[in-house]
């Protein structure tokens, strides 16, 4: 492996305005950890990972997300409240204020890429106040070979702070902390935060607009994986809804947990290098792959140890949002390179805090199209202030905070390669069963994973009415019977006991979704819009 220190003096950062030689590049993973413990930053945990806290922000802040309007961007994005536009002059100035910051402190570089399909690879220079956060960046994104490092040509840049606080009066951030995103430059911005979850989503976004803009290609907010005989399952949802844990299959090659490119070819590529897991309630029972990636080279935010670093995974005084980030060749079952083409099936997954919607179901392609419009799951009490009990929670394609674009657009892209690919499309609820958080119990992550590998392997068939019931409600096809699953799981009516309970809660489920896709019916045409549930309480 190269020596630490054979790059130091070969890499300027004065084309960023940054002019001093206090500069740490392409450092290993092991001597970003120990820089990060000699700085007092982090700790040791007793499986070799490092631990870290990512101070204030222990997720990412998306009301200070922001892109630069001008002439790229201005009549592209779909600008609102995700999407908030900022002045081109105010970047300029907030540039020129952090990069001043920067000069006076040592910093950490990273030359690396993104997309693993060479026809679309996108190089990225990160410039990190923070050794750990140059460390994530090395676990997350993609890692070029010794050879490619002599000649790299940075397309994108991100200078990330932490420690350096905007004034939003002056700066026209919302606060002191901001994510900026700046198409022209081609620069982002990361400061006020720890969270390296803005680092990763921010050139997540960046592609989420040149790759369907430019490549006419689809970006989507999904886990891949693929079978022995080379079929491809997409996972679509957001965030605590099993992206990660249903893909890392020890029966099947692992593409990538989060982030990947549909292209014209109809091959599905990975935009990162690395996972970023969610470790809330982790086991080596019930997830051995993720659980086993957790060693030296990992780093785990925001959790709870004790004086001998082992780590309580229930403990969440932090946190919900705990999470552990590593390198992808730490799972050893994965596909190289993370590119997988022939997609079969994909997966809606909705974390369902109701427990109303079937554990699995078939989707037509306007119901798969408004189910992906919608991009549903569910807070449940006690995740965030204010929540006492579940509420639906609606992320267009499963990524709005991502999606600079109109959600329409990737929809219209999806569902065009989901008739092309003749794929099979299924809504699965790893949510809430016999009633709803509070009464009722999580899913079985073992009836989960059942319900997804018969779908798989076309034990759960064609549609039929000797196979399939038509649930009253939400109108989609839920099976009779699943290998490795009760029967009267699959029917959550069924599980509750109590009918009226059940219509009662499953019709103002269903008023939410109508609610939630008035935004959207302009866009859409009448075959979609029937796509969702018919019936609604009055």
């Amino acid at each position: 492996m190269t020596s630490d220190t054979q790059f130091t003096k070969s890499i300027s950062l004065k084309d960023y305005g940054i002019n001093h030689d206090k500069i740490h590049y392409q450092l290993s993973p092991d001597s970003l950890h120990a820089t990060t413990i000699e700085k007092g930053m982090g700790k040791q945990a007793s499986s070799g990972a490092l631990a870290v806290n990512t101070g204030e922000f222990t997720g990412r802040s998306p009301m200070d997300r922001f892109i630069v309007e001008d002439e790229i961007t201005k009549d592209k994005i779909w600008w609102g409240d995700i999407n908030i536009p900022f002045d081109s002059g105010k970047f300029d100035t907030l540039y020129d204020k952090l990069v001043a910051y920067l000069n006076e402190r040592e910093v950490f570089v990273r030359d690396c890429y993104a997309c693993s399909d060479d026809s679309y690879r996108m190089n990225i220079r990160v410039i990190n106040e923070y050794p750990w956060s140059n460390m994530f960046v090395y676990n997350m994104f993609l890692r070029p070979t010794e050879e490619e490092l002599k000649s790299f040509d940075p397309e994108w840049v991100v200078l990330n702070a932490p420690g350096f606080t905007a004034d939003a009066e002056i700066d026209g951030t919302r606060q002191h902390n901001f994510a900026i995103l700046n198409f022209t430059r081609k620069v982002a911005i990361v400061g006020g935060t720890g969270y390296t979850g803005e680092i990763k989503k921010g050139i997540f976004s960046a592609l989420n607009f040149i790759l369907p803009v430019n490549k006419n290609t689809l970006p989507m907010h999904c886990s891949a994986n693929v079978g022995s005989d080379g079929d491809t399952a997409l996972f679509f949802g957001l965030s605590g809804t099993g992206k990660t844990t249903l893909s890392t299959d020890p029966n099947r090659k692992l593409i990538g947990d989060d982030e990947h490119g549909w292209t014209p070819q109809n091959t599905v590529f990975n935009f990162e290098g690395g996972c970023y897991a969610k470790v809330i309630d982790l086991s080596q029972e019930k997830e051995p792959e993720i659980y086993g990636a957790i060693k030296k080279g990992a780093i785990l935010e925001n959790v709870i140890m004790d004086d001998n670093g082992v780590v309580d995974y229930a403990d969440t005084s932090i946190t919900q949002n705990t999470r552990v980030s590593y390198p992808i060749y730490h799972i050893d079952n994965i596909q190289q390179p993370s590119i997988g083409k022939n997609v079969k099936n994909i997966f809606f997954l909705t974390a369902d805090a109701f427990g109303v919607i079937p554990p699995i179901s078939k989707l037509t392609p306007a119901q798969a199209a408004y189910h992906f419009i919608s991009g549903y799951t569910a807070k449940v009490a006690g995740t965030e202030a204010g929540v006492v009990e579940p509420q639906p929670s609606f992320s267009a394609c499963f990524g709005a905070p991502f999606m600079p674009l109109h959600p329409a657009k990737y929809a219209e892209m999806l569902s065009k390669k989901m008739i092309e690919s003749g794929v099979d499309v299924w809504l699965i609820n790893t949510g809430w069963t016999g009633g709803p958080y509070g009464v009722g119990t999580r899913m079985k992550l073992k009836y989960t994973r059942a319900m997804i590998s018969a779908a798989l392997s076309g034990e759960l068939g064609l549609y039929s009415y000797d196979k399939y019931h038509i649930h009253s409600v939400f109108g989609v096809a839920q099976p009779r019977e699943c290998p490795g699953v009760p029967t009267s799981v699959l029917s959550p009516r069924a599980t509750w006991n109590n009918d009226d309970a059940y219509y009662k809660t499953a019709f103002k489920l269903t008023n939410a979704f109508r609610e939630n896709f008035k935004k959207f019916e302009a866009y859409c045409n009448e075959e979609i819009r029937r796509g969702g549930p018919q019936r609604y309480a009055f």
